[in-house]
């Protein structure tokens, strides 16, 4: 079970902590997206240092449990609310979202 919860974590890691890249240097993608959600520019930031927090709080959980354990649900409750925003502008394409929400769930899941 120690494997399985492994590569998720370093999936999950990865994955989020290329969207947090992603959101602190501006790239076009992330910004496109707050267009689509109505999410103000100015929050872009605040946004990639969440995703940065969580990327790093599931690599250090390998080490601390509850600390990756803690971490995961604070990305899964990021990626609700993300979800929130998609569903509120009416936008049905969530495979994208998936990609980020499932690996940290899984996190939340295996590290439970």
């Amino acid at each position: 079970m120690f494997i399985a919860h492994l590569i998720v974590t370093l999936l999950a890691s990865a994955l989020t902590g290329a969207a947090a890249i992603a959101n602190l240097i501006g790239h076009e993608y992330p910004r496109r997206q707050a267009d689509i959600m109505r999410v103000p520019h100015s929050w872009m930031r605040p946004l990639g240092a969440l995703l940065a927090a969580g990327s790093v709080g599931l690599l250090a959980g390998l080490a601390v449990p509850i600390i990756g354990l803690l971490a995961a649900g604070g990305l899964v409750l990021y990626f609700l609310g993300a979800l929130v925003a998609h569903v509120r502008v009416g936008d049905r394409n969530l495979g994208p979202w998936s990609v980020f929400f499932l690996p940290a769930l899984a996190c939340l899941i295996l590290g439970w």
